[in-house]
């Protein structure tokens, strides 16, 4: 029995001494499997009983699970003292930790509902057009018939830029951030002979005051028609259509008589807002001045058309029951994941 005891210290010396010397969860496993597992040094310590007198072996039992114990007490004490250390210096992973599932990014909010628009009016008959969001006074102003003592010229309400080529006194040429997408009418039909049914999606820049429903920088989805015969009621029927189509059957819309420098006769467009229980304004539309048309070398007595200019965000916050326009652009992931 002498012997076999002798053996099984010496299992348990030389473990303590290996197990100090372990640095890594690696040396650790090795460990582990070199003296507690299934064919390890205290599986064999303990097959060396049957070499013990039967009177004997009660003792040698009890020696053999006392190695056992320490020996696997120790490894415990060990591994958590090993594990708080690399936790400490974070230089590890933990490969047995459950994985981390990959989120896939998306396209903002308002960016579906311009494709929803344009794949809808696509489907109408339009195509898609754009400019410059940095335009040139003709095209944002003189060209829609917007004269030059008109408020909305007023450099409080428009985002001027200072050049050193533009000149104060040279009509047209003073620069500034496109307070309308219907710049983009302009170029189309400076470029494009009539029938022409297109839809421009843009942003669009005005000094306005934040609140829940208007921002200094927004998206407007603009819509021009010109065709030979084309009347008032074609643009309300597009309207109606749209808006139906969009929001649902039904949506109660309205028009209310206004007034535009580029549209004669114009209206504003007004959706119900279930949620706020109000009418909100989504847009101008009007019919093509013949001012206009002429700028762009169309013959008003041929020709006719309409126009209108609609909020792409007020356009989503109906759609999506959104209460607060300043969520657009605030980048909270809790609200750009919802959709």
């Amino acid at each position: 029995m002498a012997e076999v005891v002798e053996q099984m210290d010496a299992v348990l010396s030389s473990g303590v001494a290996e197990l100090s010397a372990a640095r890594s969860p690696a040396d650790l496993e090795a460990w582990r499997v070199k003296f507690l597992g299934t064919k390890g040094l205290v599986k064999e310590m303990m097959n060396l009983l049957g070499q013990v007198p039967k009177e004997q072996k009660r003792a040698a039992g009890q020696r053999g699970n006392a190695v056992k114990d320490a020996l696997t007490q120790a490894f415990a004490e060990r591994q958590a003292g090993l594990t708080s250390q690399v936790s400490a210096d974070r230089d590890y992973e933990d490969v047995t930790e459950p994985g981390k599932a990959l989120k896939m990014g998306g396209r903002h909010i308002l960016m579906q509902v311009v494709d929803e628009l344009t794949e809808l009016f696509g489907r109408m008959g339009f195509s898609t057009a754009s400019g410059p969001e940095v335009e040139d006074e003709f095209h944002n102003f003189i060209a829609l018939n917007i004269p030059a003592n008109h408020p909305a010229r007023d450099p409080l309400d428009n985002f001027y830029l200072a050049t050193g080529e533009q000149k104060a006194d040279s009509p047209g040429q003073l620069r500034l951030l496109r307070t309308q997408t219907s710049t983009v009418q302009i170029r189309v039909m400076e470029t494009q002979a009539p029938p022409i049914r297109v839809v421009i999606p843009g942003r669009v820049y005005r000094p306005d005051t934040h609140d829940d429903t208007h921002l200094s920088m927004f998206h407007q989805l603009e819509a021009l028609v010109v065709d030979k015969n084309v009347t008032m009621v074609d643009l309300k029927s597009t309207v109606y259509q749209f808006v139906r189509a969009y929001f649902g059957e039904e949506t109660r819309v309205r028009f209310r008589p206004s007034f535009f420098p580029f549209t004669e006769p114009s209206a504003e467009v007004d959706v119900w807002f279930e949620d706020k229980q109000k009418w909100i304004e989504l847009g101008g539309c009007g019919m093509v001045h013949p001012n206009v048309f002429k700028q762009c070398k169309i013959d008003p007595e041929v020709y006719s058309g309409w126009a209108f200019g609609f909020g792409i965000e007020r356009i989503a916050m109906r759609k999506y029951g959104i209460n607060n326009i300043r969520l657009f652009v605030e980048n909270d992931l809790r609200f750009l994941s919802q959709f």
